[in-house]
């Protein structure tokens, strides 16, 4: 189930929202942990109790790390057991047939994969547990005792199959108790409207751009076709990932929690630098804290910290997918983020604002060539197309039509893609009282109504982060 289906606008989240609210308040987090087990199961009604098994699996290890924490070596006997136990299972799931094929292609050999479908949302519920048993361990969180609560906090179905990353610590004290009022219900069904209307109204239509020039023969495609369907993709994923946080952050207000930001307009950044530091904020920070700083972070020279960033991108990487592709997109970052903190930065910081900007966009499209395509050797041969050293036209027929059908689209993206709109509903909020308060819910109403008509007209409606 998808948060943009109408089975889950109509009947799902009303049904929910009823019985959460008409429940005491003690049992509101066994309520959760009901819908959100639901949730899961479908979609996934045989791997919900791999997810049943992580939660019981961390849980007895936070509670056994809490009990023998005076006992340094069975602590953290415990503590390896679970890192070992999350990450394989992690691993059997998500990159055994990776090892597999790479193994036969080595070494010849005709290993059988188990080829086994990868469950919906592993990477996120994995990364969550494990960050718990890591502050637990470290003493940075209590263990949590009641295992509703703490399986409520695993499985919450708002952020359970594609993020954020919650970690435990940010909403430990809202698990035991919430605030939840009639304002924060409206504000989170705000957020979660325009989620939605993010990703149906604008990440939905430009993704049948993407897919028309993803389907077209790279030998049929001119240059500009081929910036138009990268720069197509370019936004569809950006619409798509953080119309699904804002929908995932909104029904976590209207349940009385509050979920960290995952993105802050990252296409206005003016370094990758930057634009890391504002997209999927939540997984950026994430390997920050458990990764890059338990190697030491950039305490103890050049040379270390420059190994320690290898390992965090290469991991950011393979985190997104057992493929070579997303290794290397995952390095191709790391080494721009690396040359930006050595030098480039201050180059950058010295020249006008725009060339800021177009470096960076530059950047990321060209990685998103390498995140999107399948093979590595079909990512060359588009980047080759784009700048031009392929004998590609630079433009055809099926570019300027694509241009001419899509441009007003492209520019309605690009202004949504900044703070302007948000600043705009504010403003009437804020200044203009009396109109905010008659045109923002008919824009919000709107904004539901086009969507709707959408979900009933369309049959084109993926989630791209499921596949993570």
């Amino acid at each position: 189930m998808v948060f943009s289906s109408l089975i889950f606008l109509f009947l799902f989240l009303p049904v929910t929202i009823l019985i959460y609210y008409a429940s005491p308040m003690k049992f509101r987090n066994a309520v959760l942990l009901i819908v959100s087990l639901i949730f899961y199961a479908w979609g996934e009604p045989l791997y919900i109790f791999i997810m049943i098994f992580s939660t019981v699996f961390d849980y007895i290890n936070g509670l056994l790390i809490d009990k023998y924490r005076h006992r340094k070596l069975i602590a953290r006997s415990i503590f390896m057991g679970s890192m070992v136990g999350s990450l394989g299972i992690l691993g059997f799931f998500k990159y055994a047939d990776f090892v597999v094929d790479n193994i036969n292609q080595l070494f010849h050999m005709n290993i059988q994969a188990a080829d086994l479908p990868l469950p919906v949302g592993i990477s996120f519920y994995t990364f969550q547990t494990m960050s718990y048993v890591v502050d637990v361990y470290l003493d940075k969180v209590p263990a949590q005792k009641n295992i509703i609560t703490f399986g409520a906090y695993v499985t919450m179905f708002p952020q359970l199959v594609a993020g954020p990353i919650v970690k435990y610590g940010d909403i430990a004290g809202q698990l035991v108790s919430r605030r939840m009022s009639l304002d924060r219900f409206g504000e989170g069904a705000e957020l979660f409207i325009r989620g939605l209307a993010k990703k149906v109204l604008l990440a939905n239509n430009i993704g049948l751009l993407w897919a028309s020039v993803n389907a077209t023969p790279i030998e049929e495609l001119s240059v500009l076709s081929a910036w138009l369907g990268i720069t197509a993709f370019t936004l569809q994923i950006y619409f798509d990932f953080s119309g699904y946080s804002d929908m995932a952050r909104g029904l976590g207000k209207m349940f009385g929690f509050d979920f960290l930001e995952n993105f802050r307009y990252p296409y206005i950044a003016k370094s990758v630098t930057e634009f890391w530091r504002r997209w999927h904020i939540s997984l950026g920070s994430w390997f920050r804290e458990y990764v890059y700083i338990p190697l030491g972070g950039n305490k103890s020279g050049f040379m270390k910290q420059l190994r320690n960033l290898l390992v965090v991108w290469f991991l950011t990487g393979l985190w997104h997918g057992a493929s070579w592709n997303f290794i290397v997109w995952g390095l191709y970052f790391g080494f721009f983020v690396i040359i930006e903190k050595r030098f480039l930065l201050q180059s950058l910081g010295r020249l006008p604002a725009f060339v800021g900007h177009v470096y960076t966009l530059l950047v990321v499209m060209i990685g998103w060539v390498l995140f999107e395509m399948e093979h590595l050797a079909s990512a060359w041969r588009f980047i080759g197309v784009m700048i031009g050293f392929s004998g590609h036209a630079f433009v055809d027929q099926q570019a300027l039509y694509d241009w001419s059908t899509n441009g007003v689209l492209f520019v309605v993206l690009a202004i949504c893609a900044t703070p302007l709109p948000g600043k705009i509903l504010s403003c009437m909020k804020k200044k203009w009282r009396i109109v905010g308060v008659i045109t923002v819910p008919l824009i919000y109403l709107l904004f539901m109504v086009l969507s709707t008509a959408y979900l009933v007209n369309e049959t084109y409606n993926p989630f791209l982060y499921f596949r993570f």
